[in-house]
């Protein structure tokens, strides 16, 4: 198989594990929307904003609540049916991030939660462009798992040993934003620190819906859940876990 069949693959793997992905996959704090109004330079609140990949509405519903007037954009049948069912008053259009859906200059703001690594950025940034208006921004963060701690540098380990070929844990994300100060865009940069407090069978569902598990048949990935499931009882014998994050957030803003 090709990288880019490997690629597609994963990308694609998300539609059957929607329910788990909307139930486990961990939220934003509202700091990060305080960081990303500070690096844009203006608020949400009224702003035309298009968050792309939006998967489930995670995302989505955190934009809205805080004033923007938001359009969801997913490429997965699987993943909108759930975002619809989680968040029907919510506008949703199919699409994705490499050929957007929109007239140019028809939003103020651009946002990929945990996304923008599914477009392929020499595409994904001009179409950006072209659709933002005058000082639009793009912003694109992933909840990353704090790797400081010994227990999330222990299970990138089993992931490893138990998916060579699926998991590569998280290697930044300088490989993708680097199309953006070439573009022309004023890049600015922040690391939150935060944690939450959840259960283990919380974690491993979260687990079943990350790409490397999700491409997996539930046979293939059952034996890998139930190593997961007997380590981290091992490390928690209560079954609550505090899992630590640094979310990573980018905004790259258009010229004025």
């Amino acid at each position: 198989m090709t990288e880019d069949q490997n690629y597609r693959e994963a990308a694609g793997s998300f539609g059957a594990v929607a329910a788990e992905y909307d139930r486990a996959r961990p939220g934003y704090p509202e700091e990060l929307v305080d960081a990303l109004e500070r690096l844009w330079g203006r608020g949400l609140k009224g702003a035309r904003v298009l968050d792309v990949g939006a998967g489930t509405g995670i995302a989505t519903r955190l934009l809205a609540a805080r004033g923007a007037d938001v359009v969801a954009v997913e490429p997965s049948p699987g993943m909108a049916a759930q975002f619809l069912a989680s968040a029907p008053t919510l506008p949703l259009v199919r699409g994705g991030g490499d050929d957007l859906p929109f007239h140019d200059h028809s939003a103020d703001l651009i946002t990929y939660a945990q996304a923008f690594h599914w477009t392929y950025p020499e595409r994904s940034v001009p179409e950006a462009v072209r659709v933002l208006r005058p000082g639009g921004a793009i912003a694109v963060w992933w909840n990353v798992h704090d790797d400081t701690v010994p227990w999330i540098r222990a299970r990138d380990r089993r992931m490893a040993a138990a998916l060579p070929a699926r998991y590569s844990g998280y290697g930044g994300i300088s490989s993708f934003t680097g199309h953006f100060e070439p573009a022309g865009l004023t890049v600015g940069r922040a690391v939150l620190h935060w944690e939450r407090r959840v259960t283990v069978d919380h974690v491993l569902t979260d687990l079943t819906s990350r790409s490397y598990l999700a491409s997996l048949t539930p046979e293939e990935r059952a034996p890998v859940l139930a190593a997961e499931r007997e380590a981290m009882l091992t490390e928690f014998p209560d079954g609550v876990v505090v899992e630590p994050f640094a979310l990573d957030l980018t905004v790259a803003v258009t010229p004025s």
